[in-house]
């Protein structure tokens, strides 16, 4: 579902309930959700949204890994096939990864080829029996692979290190397995076995595949068959599409699940070419990782319609199965009634961040979560739904796209980032409801849209309003957002920067896909891991990655100040200046103590400046 909706509008939550336990649901508006016993604490205020007393409840899993999937022509087990591909594996695994399954639609027969470690194995998928081919795949190099299904076996070909060019090529007969055990394959799944979902996944590249057939009985006068091309995939193709044509038939195609990385280099890659739209055989390849994640599949639980007179706020649907309670955010955009004050929810950057593993969650964090009951769920401790822009696949390799259609842990109430000894440690969307609950505590009207809402509507979303407030941490952005917000300024409306590393990097959408945002982390900035050269264009929207800097908009142009560099997760305060007490300048100062030092105190840090504080803090001093 998206993150927001108007009023009249409605908002799909899909569920999983333990045991298909029926679930109890509640509806509030956030005001504030620190769990600091010496801070605000969690504050809220109940919603009618016209909820039932009960709602049925379905046990639903997330299954982890992308492949592509798709028909082929019906394989007559009286004849052979044979499969053509160019492979590269990135990761070697003692479990099993499969590079390709010839399957009916529910893989309960066919043949699945796959890799243990590095070496090679056939898979009858009717009896899960394994036979061992006995050659191996170099990792992190390209090869040619035939596999070839006869009624007197299977034979397995490698060409190895294509990259090199070497002429070396090694095959290998398994007897024991024939064309028969192809009988009723009419799919073909790369990169995975589809069993309604992708099993047994694979962490590494593939380009090109093609599926040839002949018939026993198809014999030339020296005693040979043809081969016949049957289907033919070129991943060459568009990037930003999620399913891949068969060149052999018009309309028949390959479906992407979980929506693997495309744009990425192939074994024909020069180095003379940089943008995948301009050298689309350099980029012929796809690449497939075992924990990619794009869409959970989950069927709703709960349909949310919004009153048409529901005020524009940060709100959460609360829901209890018996056994477990989870809080889901939301928002309500304005209707036809505007406030004067609108803050812009940096929903990118949570997405950005969106199930950040940090390694961190033992000892005093774990410790601080207990105490004061705060969000329990981590993902260092809960896993399945997938990983952040900041974390690395299985492989090594950074993981470039980021989903909302899952459940995002690190965006809910009272979620605690790391120990803070000054303060909460907080950041992102509870750090954010300290801006919601000053602007509730002063008696300031407003209201909130998000990121994606900004982009879609663009200058239209803001310019009705006297003041935009940004989040504390509003770093991700697409153009048409950067340039909304430079057109509000320029317009003379009042942007307020209330954070730190804003519009810092570039993320790259597709509308077709809005539940996605991409990240292609090229040369420069502070950034945890780097793309690949030659890797630097985005598939979901075909423009260049990176930092803002580097694509003409630098922070300073929304802002006026600009992210260099980070230091520690401390906070500091500000010193007055002797011409801060300008008489002129008193309005700026108006309510706050005359002290030479400002926010030396507060619940980020311990300080005004380093980490973002809460406004308005001066107003109560916080241990």
């Amino acid at each position: 579902m998206p993150f927001s909706a108007a009023p009249g509008g409605t908002l799909d939550f899909k569920i999983s309930s333990q045991g298909n336990r029926s679930v109890t649901a509640r509806c509030f508006r956030i005001i504030c959700c620190d769990p600091n016993p010496v801070g605000p604490g969690m504050k809220t205020e109940q919603a009618d949204f016209g909820l039932a007393e009960r709602y049925q409840g379905l046990q639903q899993e997330a299954h982890l890994g992308s492949c592509a999937f798709g028909p082929v022509p019906a394989l007559d087990n009286h004849g052979a096939a044979k499969v053509d591909l160019t492979v590269m594996p990135t990761l070697r695994s003692g479990s099993a990864q499969t590079l390709f399954s010839l399957q009916n639609v529910d893989g309960t027969a066919g043949v699945a080829v796959g890799i243990r470690g590095n070496i090679l194995f056939l898979r009858q998928l009717a009896t899960e029996r394994e036979y061992d081919v006995g050659i191996a795949l170099a990792k992190d190099r390209w090869t040619e692979l035939e596999v070839a299904f006869e009624p007197g076996g299977v034979s397995v070909t490698v060409a190895r290190d294509l990259h090199m060019r070497s002429s070396e090529a090694k095959s290998v007969t398994v007897s024991q397995l024939t064309s028969d055990a192809l009988v009723d394959a009419d799919h073909i799944c790369l990169a995975a076995i589809w069993r309604g979902h992708p099993e047994h996944t694979f962490n590494g590249s593939v380009e090109n595949p093609s599926l040839s057939a002949r018939r026993s009985d198809d014999l030339q006068s020296d005693g040979v068959s043809n081969w016949n091309v049957i289907a033919r995939w070129d991943f060459s193709g568009d990037a930003r599409e999620t399913f891949v044509g068969d060149e052999m038939e018009e309309g028949r195609r390959l479906t992407l699940i979980n929506m693997p990385t495309r744009a990425v280099r192939s074994s024909a890659w020069s180095g003379l070419w940089q943008d995948w739209k301009q050298a689309p055989l350099e980029y012929a390849a796809i690449s497939f990782h075992s924990d990619d994640l794009s869409d959970c599949g989950w069927q709703t639980t709960i349909r949310l319609n919004v009153p048409e007179n529901m005020r524009s706020g940060v709100y959460a649907l609360e829901v209890d199965n018996g056994v477990g309670m989870d809080t889901i955010p939301f928002y309500v955009v304005p209707g036809s009634v505007r406030q004067k004050i609108l803050f812009l929810a940096p929903t990118f950057t949570y997405m950005a961040y969106a199930n950040f593993a940090r390694g961190n969650f033992s000892g005093e964090l774990a410790e601080r979560v207990a105490a004061w009951n705060a969000y329990p769920n981590n993902p260092d401790e809960v896993g399945g739904y997938g990983y952040s822009t900041y974390s690395r696949h299985p492989d090594g390799t950074g993981t470039t796209l980021s989903s909302r259609l899952r459940p995002i842990l690190t965006m809910r109430p009272n979620y605690l980032v790391y120990f803070d000894p000054s303060g909460s440690g907080m950041r992102h969307f509870p750090a954010d409801s300290h801006l919601t609950d000053w602007l509730e505590e002063k008696g300031f009207a407003f209201d909130v849209i998000t990121d994606e809402d900004l982009d879609r509507d663009g200058l239209a979303a803001l310019s009705s309003y006297d003041v935009v407030l940004t989040g504390t941490h509003p770093e991700y952005h697409t153009r048409r957002t950067m340039e909304a917000l430079i057109a509000y300024r320029e317009r003379g409306g009042n942007l307020m920067y209330l954070g730190g590393n804003g519009f810092y990097w570039k993320i790259g959408r597709n509308h077709e896909l809005p539940h996605l945002i991409e990240v292609r982390r090229a040369e420069g900035g502070m950034r945890v891991w780097a793309s690949q050269p030659g890797e630097y264009y985005h598939q979901l929207d075909g423009e260049y990655g990176g930092l803002w800097r580097r694509n003409g908009i630098p922070p300073q142009k929304v802002a006026g100040v600009g992210f260099t560099a980070e230091g520690g997760f401390e906070g500091s305060y500000y010193l007055r200046t002797a011409a801060s007490y300008r008489e002129d300048l008193a309005f700026l100062f108006e309510g706050i103590p005359p002290e030479e030092r400002i926010g030396d105190f507060g619940l980020s840090g311990g300080g005004r400046c380093g980490l973002r504080d809460r406004p308005g803090s001066q107003r109560s001093r916080h241990p």
